[in-house]
């Protein structure tokens, strides 16, 4: 089945094509600008927002996915405000520069990545599917690779962070991979 990505994030839709690649859901982009819907307090609120809106507008399946980035020492900040951390301007350079400011000097530096993912068919029937990468968060931005916050994202296990892994070692182990396999098998088993 074909179905529409409610994002503006190229990182996004070349990840989720690439998790995806297999799967019975096929993605496609359209460009259309759905405004701020991203109103919601919870990952959940925000993706459901975005697909819902978008199936509005195109009347077709729509696949929407809100993540952020949850740090111990912050209490669980930025979270779903992840995207605009440093500001309503900010860029990922300004939000992992902001990141590092308050972390400078923390001793607890764990941290998670968390998504939520939600196909909504144009009969309103949804599907959600849930992923957490746990992990710390490094001293210096490293690597070149992924988006967002994964030069400053050390999964557990590893010494390299999201942006020095290769995208398919990333995606088998991400919070998007996770929540996007796990709303396939949901959809799946229907």
């Amino acid at each position: 089945m074909k179905v529409v990505l409610a994002t503006s994030n190229p990182g996004k839709v070349a990840e989720a094509r690439e998790i995806l690649h297999g799967s019975p859901l096929e993605i496609v982009t359209i460009a259309m600008w759905l405004g701020d819907v991203e109103t919601g307090v919870t990952y959940l609120e925000n993706a459901r927002l975005k697909a819902r809106s978008a199936s509005r507008v195109t009347h077709l399946p729509v696949l929407a996915e809100d993540a952020g980035i949850e740090v111990d020492a912050l209490h669980g900040a930025p979270g779903p405000h992840s995207a605009r951390f440093s500001g309503p301007a900010a860029t990922d350079t300004t939000n992992n520069a902001k990141l590092l400011r308050l972390l400078d000097g923390a001793a607890d530096r764990g941290a998670r990545y968390r998504a939520v993912a939600v196909l909504v068919l144009p009969s309103g029937k949804e599907f959600v599917g849930e992923g957490t990468f746990e992990g710390a968060v490094a001293e210096r931005v490293r690597g070149s690779g992924g988006f967002g916050y994964d030069p400053l994202f050390v999964p557990n296990g590893e010494v390299r962070t999201a942006a020095e892994l290769a995208p398919d070692e990333k995606n088998a182990i991400s919070h998007r991979g996770l929540a996007l396999r796990a709303l396939v098998a949901e959809f799946a088993d229907l």
